[in-house]
């Protein structure tokens, strides 16, 4: 799990230096990143909700490791919500994303707190800590989708 973490991250590091632009040389590439990076997040966060919720076995390693990959990958898909990137394949974005990009982006900065929060909470290992974090972040990501998310 260790090396699988190591290799995401420095994939993500290694992509974080590429200007976005030059990055999605078609708005397909752009949605593609987004959807992949918000994946990679969700199976992060859900392992860490799984044991908050007692439907998994709490591995505070694991939470630990999960947590810190998914509040990295939380700083990644925003750079692929750019002008011109919201026609191509398919996609959940609705077009307030980009009518309303101060909204979506005050949204987006929400959820990457609370995204640290819970990798600060997992860290601990403190159950009712995560069960917190797990709460307050799971709240971030549900107002962000009831607005922007088809």
């Amino acid at each position: 799990m260790k090396k699988l973490a190591t290799l995401i991250l420095a994939s993500a590091a290694a992509t974080l230096s590429v200007p976005a632009m030059a990055q999605f040389a078609k708005a397909e590439d752009a949605i593609k990143y987004r959807q992949n990076a918000l994946f990679v997040m969700q199976q992060n966060f859900a392992r860490v909700a799984a044991m908050a919720a007692g439907r998994a076995p709490l591995d505070t390693k694991v939470a630990a490791e999960s947590a810190e990959v998914a509040a990295f990958v939380s700083k990644l898909p925003w750079a692929a919500f750019g002008e011109g990137m919201d026609k191509g394949a398919a996609t959940k974005a609705k077009a307030e994303i980009w009518s309303d990009k101060a909204k979506f982006n005050d949204y987006a900065e929400k959820m990457q707190a609370e995204m640290n929060k819970l990798n600060a909470a997992a860290k601990t290992g403190n159950l009712d800590s995560i069960k917190a974090a797990v709460n307050a972040t799971s709240g971030s990501c549900k107002t962000c989708h009831d607005a922007f998310r088809s």
